[in-house]
């Protein structure tokens, strides 16, 4: 088992508290990771350029709040969607809206996982917790394999 794996996870999310707490919570996670942070859409599709590109490496999990600033998240998870390399990484999508719940099982376009946002630190603790889960489950899993 390769436990020296560093997760690359990439983090779109406009929201500074939310970052904050994002980033706080990750360094206590029991698997060794590294965050990237997109502040807002476009900063994101810069990013995911620099990997279509090969000019950075793919991220191993990305988490995307829809609601962003200059790019909408919607666009980003078009880009996402649409790239043969990026569509394989596994993808959360965190947000306040039950509308984009909807959104997503719209599209359904290998979302792999939905996490409702709320204003309550239980509630993201508990995100925090999926998230977590979710990169056990399914990325360290198979990085191990």
């Amino acid at each position: 088992m390769n436990h020296n794996k560093i997760i690359q996870i990439l983090l779109i999310e406009d929201n500074p508290g939310d970052i904050y707490l994002m980033t706080s919570e990750l360094k206590q996670l029991s698997i060794s990771n590294k965050l990237h942070v997109a502040v807002d859409g476009q900063e994101a599709m810069d990013f995911l350029e620099a990997v279509k590109n090969k000019d950075r490496h793919a991220p191993d999990v990305i988490i995307l709040d829809l609601n962003l600033p200059r790019v909408d998240g919607r666009e980003v998870f078009e880009c996402i969607k649409s790239d043969p390399l990026l569509r394989e990484v596994p993808l959360i999508i965190v947000s306040a809206s039950d509308e984009q719940a909807e959104f997503i099982q719209k599209y359904n376009q290998g979302t792999n996982a939905f996490i409702k946002k709320t204003n309550s630190l239980k509630s993201f603790h508990l995100l925090i917790e999926e998230v977590n889960n979710f990169i056990q489950r399914n990325i360290v899993k198979d990085n191990n394999k």
